[in-house]
């Protein structure tokens, strides 16, 4: 039976795009004897000359994707003087896309990974805010970020979107006169809470489009503007009692809203530190 063959796949950071590669190479071949091992988190020269003398020992091949110049010009130093043979996946890309685009790269190991993080922390976030969403469950409220309150049609849920694409948990809930409030929203820190309140008249013209969009006819207590009055009136009181920032929406487009929201937050997490 021949020996296994070894393919050393080496890395300064996880070393997974470089073993995606050797194991989609492998697959284009018959051949059932050949073994990946995987060296992550490369560092320096020591260890790059520890993996050359042991892939000639075992008459190994080696495949890379070191992104320090110093390393890789001593991984090729070291494999040609072992006579070992190498492929240095992203060394002839860097080199061509500097020359293309007349920059230098980062050179900093682990970048995909960090991005992959953030990306999975955003789709976190979209998905904690559509199921947290206009107070369907109290629960959220002590997971969250950033909790937003206010009346109906202050933007709260485009707000906990846009928020969310920001990689912010937000959860909302709407501020209803006759309805009592969740006993959960009294255990969330006011750091984190967010009330938001509106112009009455603005608000009045906001939900008359919506009640035209929605295809209803007439006037509804719903855009009364005593009516509106009466539940501003009510949501203030509980932000009030909340003591939570209070920001006015009026004529606010949602990115400015957002952007003053995270200016907020950033300055609660230097404020609060470990309990945030």
């Amino acid at each position: 039976m021949n020996e296994p063959k070894m393919i050393y796949v080496v890395s300064d950071s996880l070393g997974e795009t470089a073993e995606s590669v050797a194991k989609a190479t492998i697959s284009q071949f018959d051949e059932s004897h050949l073994d990946i091992i995987r060296v992550p988190f490369v560092r320096h020269v020591e260890q790059i000359q520890n993996i050359v003398n042991e892939a000639a020992t075992n008459n190994g091949v080696v495949c890379h994707t070191l992104v320090s110049e110093e390393l890789r010009a001593e991984f090729e130093r070291a494999a040609t003087e072992k006579q070992v043979k190498y492929v240095d996946l992203l060394g002839p890309m860097l080199d061509m896309l500097s020359q293309v685009t007349q920059t230098k790269p980062r050179m900093k190991p682990g970048i995909i990974h960090k991005l992959d993080q953030e990306y999975f922390k955003k789709v976190g976030a979209i998905e904690f805010a559509v199921k947290y969403d206009d107070g369907k469950n109290p629960v959220g409220f002590k997971q969250a970020d950033i909790v937003l309150i206010g009346v109906s049609r202050t933007s709260k849920t485009p707000l906990s979107m846009y928020l969310a694409h920001k990689a912010y948990k937000v959860a909302n809930l709407p501020l209803v006169p006759e309805l009592p409030l969740p006993k959960e929203i009294f255990e969330v820190p006011p750091y984190k809470l967010i009330g938001l309140i509106i112009d009455p008249f603005k608000l009045n013209s906001i939900r008359t489009e919506r009640i035209k969009a929605l295809g209803f006819n007439g006037s509804a207590n719903y855009t009364d503007i005593s009516r509106i009055e009466e539940e501003l009136l009510y949501a203030k009181s509980v932000m009030r009692h909340l003591h939570c920032a209070v920001l006015d929406v009026s004529n606010k487009a949602i990115e400015e809203t957002a952007s003053r929201i995270m200016e907020i937050m950033e300055r609660n997490k230097q404020i609060y530190g470990e309990r945030y």
